[in-house]
């Protein structure tokens, strides 16, 4: 588990920037954005190979222990050993995730008005963290 942040206050119209590396052995890493650890509204979990899954994003949300339906991407900017920058942008009803040449929306199924945690885990080593 890497660093914890509460009290983002990231509302609609605000993105959050994730900067950092990829562990050279990497099997997957998470990133999860939310209310709390309880409440997720995204949980982004690229998958080099975890899970059954080849270089795979998987995104979902979390209410309590309740997971909800998984959404996959199959485009993978990622390598391991390398660098990644990733943003998250809070729109009224979903997130816009940027990644390297890509971009996808999560719906936020929660419909959290605001965003105040995040943490990373796994196979990544948070480098910076920039929100406007």
């Amino acid at each position: 588990q890497g660093p914890v942040c509460s009290n983002l206050g990231l509302k609609p119209g605000q993105r959050l920037t994730v900067k950092g590396k990829i562990a050279p052995n990497a099997k997957s890493f998470v990133m999860n954005l939310g209310k709390d650890a309880t409440l997720l509204g995204l949980h982004f979990n690229p998958r080099f190979d975890a899970h059954g899954d080849v270089n795979t994003i998987v995104c979902n949300s979390k209410k309590v222990e309740e997971w909800g339906a998984e959404h996959r991407e199959t485009v993978f900017p990622f390598q391991k050993g390398g660098t990644a920058e990733i943003t998250f942008a809070v729109n009224q009803n979903d997130v816009t995730v940027h990644l390297p040449g890509h971009q996808f929306t999560f719906p936020n199924r929660l419909s959290l008005p605001v965003f105040d945690y995040f943490d990373t885990q796994g196979d990544f080593t948070l480098q910076s963290l920039s929100w406007e």
